[in-house]
């Protein structure tokens, strides 16, 4: 998993640098030798959140600290299926975010949107940043959104992730450790999603690439 910026000490981090070890992704063992690398997401406002589907009573509440911020350049489709997609896949990515926030590699946040693979490269993700009591701190940007939903309930997700301005924090030293934008700081993800038995697509596979060209500028 791929997903924010990456560790020191030969740790890659999701959201960084692991992105699903078990779902492929050469990317997550090149982060796993980068130092926590610059990610932040853009400094841009982010626009109202889309509203996720399924029953809200049961959502977990993701508040994330203000000095996280997020663009989602991903506009409804006018599909119900395909905007519910968007609208679960935002909120699995702030809760990545939650619970290295949290600093809890079982956040009951991001285990409401990740299941089987995607849930183990997940954990190990976030632990990285735990093990070596790190945060995460910047702006993100995510672009260039491309959903197919079948009959079955399944669903495939790609789009890409700008991390230039997103970095990392060390909690011990509150020290920010900014990085210079390279072809590395743009990622694609590639998702598979079901519809679960609560109405919530929920991720079951992800895997990612830095660098690549798709989502070059």
């Amino acid at each position: 998993m791929t997903r924010r910026p990456r560790l020191t000490l030969t740790a890659a981090a999701l959201v960084a640098a692991v992105l699903l070890t078990g779902c492929g992704g050469d990317d997550g063992d090149a982060k796993a030798n980068d130092e926590i690398a610059g990610a932040d997401k853009g400094t841009e406002s982010s626009p109202p959140p889309s509203t996720p589907a399924g029953p809200e009573t049961d959502r977990p509440e993701i508040k994330l600290p203000a000095d996280l911020t997020y663009t989602f350049e991903w506009p409804k489709t006018g599909d119900e299926n395909k905007d519910a997609v968007l609208a679960d896949s935002e909120q699995s990515i702030k809760a990545v975010d939650l619970a290295i926030v949290n600093q809890d590699p079982l956040d009951k946040a991001f285990l409401y949107y990740y299941e089987g693979e995607a849930a183990a490269g997940t954990e190990k993700f976030v632990r990285n940043y735990v093990d070596h009591k790190a945060s995460v701190t910047g702006a993100y940007r995510f672009y260039d959104p491309q959903v197919t939903v079948d009959k079955d309930g399944t669903a495939s997700f790609s789009y890409c992730e700008d991390q230039g301005k997103a970095y990392v924090r060390y909690l011990e030293t509150d020290k920010v450790k900014k990085t210079e934008v390279t072809a590395k700081s743009y990622v694609s993800y590639h998702t598979s999603l079901k519809k679960n038995s609560k109405g919530v697509w929920v991720i079951q596979k992800m895997v990612s690439q830095s660098g690549s060209a798709e989502c070059q500028p």
